[in-house]
């Protein structure tokens, strides 16, 4: 497969308009559209007192120069972000219409080295979800996080065997891999392959966490073994029911980037965050709150939004 084969239908995002996504919360199984429609003007100039969201939503195409991270993963940028291609030889991009497919360089190297891995385990490729705005910052609905090119999410659905086409990449919903009770996975669904691609994933020496449902870390637990040196990564989260989530620490070429401490020593399978979360089946994309203004992320950002 190739980027050639989209490019009947899919507009460059260095000329693309900023998209809207209609539903409010703009989780990672709401749909798209093939018809993108641009964020109106804003109408007051921008400040320290202007929403964050609001500018970098608008934002079209990664900052020129070198890439580097900046802040936390929750409140932050990126400069000379790089797009994921959205076709890969084992990977292909969902939701593509929300622009949401860039990160540092390094998240695309790990996204493409999982995805050629994937392919040795059982897994026939892997469909992205949600990764970081053209120069990241806060999105303008959904996740808290995926703010500085480091955060991907991974869907729980093998990769079809060809190309989706472009409704079904804005329409197409992941597989619900959690049972109905919320207890533990879905056995008609769960598989030793979903177990081997979060496997190999939380054991990158880059991935800082992986985020998966409670009852996912609990069959993850389960199914382990003796080799559970990898577990200790994998965190269990709200929602992440139909994909897990992936984060890396920061690369060593992005000095003002703070990455989330290390994950506590063990496996993580008998501590009182697989209890605090058992019955909770909130959403982690649900994010209702109106995000932080630009005066709340580092001054850097403002560099990164006014840059060429």
């Amino acid at each position: 497969m190739t980027i050639q084969r989209l490019s009947s239908w899919f507009i460059a995002p260095a000329s693309c308009a900023v998209l809207t996504f209609g539903i409010a919360t703009a989780s990672g199984q709401d749909r798209g559209t093939l018809n993108p429609e641009p964020l109106p003007p804003l109408t007051k100039t921008p400040g320290p007192s202007t929403l964050a969201k609001e500018l970098f939503a608008r934002k079209t195409a990664p900052s020129a120069g070198s890439a580097h991270s900046i802040g936390f993963y929750s409140r932050g940028c990126i400069a000379g972000a790089v797009a994921l291609p959205i076709n890969g030889e084992t990977w292909q991009v969902m939701r593509v219409s929300r622009n949401r497919y860039y990160g540092h360089p390094e998240l695309i190297k790990f996204i493409e080295q999982l995805a050629g891995k994937s392919m040795t385990t059982g897994w026939p490729g892997l469909l992205i979800g949600d990764m970081s705005q053209p120069r990241g910052g806060p999105l303008i609905a959904g996740h808290a996080s995926h703010q500085v090119g480091l955060d991907a999410d991974i869907w729980l659905t093998p990769m079809p065997a060809r190309d989706l086409t472009p409704q079904q990449r804005e329409e197409m919903m992941a597989t619900m891999v959690v049972a109905a009770d919320r207890k533990d996975v879905d056995p008609k669904v769960w598989s030793p392959a979903h177990f081997a691609l979060i496997k190999a994933a939380a054991e990158d020496p880059r991935i800082n966490r992986v985020f998966v449902n409670p009852a996912i870390k609990k069959a993850l637990c389960r199914d382990a073994g003796d080799d559970r040196s990898w577990l200790g990564k994998v965190q269990p989260w709200l929602g992440h029911d139909w994909h897990f989530h992936v984060r890396l620490d920061c690369p060593s070429d992005s000095p003002d980037c703070e990455s989330q401490p290390p994950r506590p020593e063990g496996d993580g399978c008998h501590t009182k965050e697989m209890d605090r979360w058992a019955n909770n089946i909130l959403l982690e994309h649900s994010n209702p709150h109106a995000g932080p203004q630009m005066s709340k992320l580092p001054k850097a950002c403002w560099d990164v939004l006014n840059a060429p």
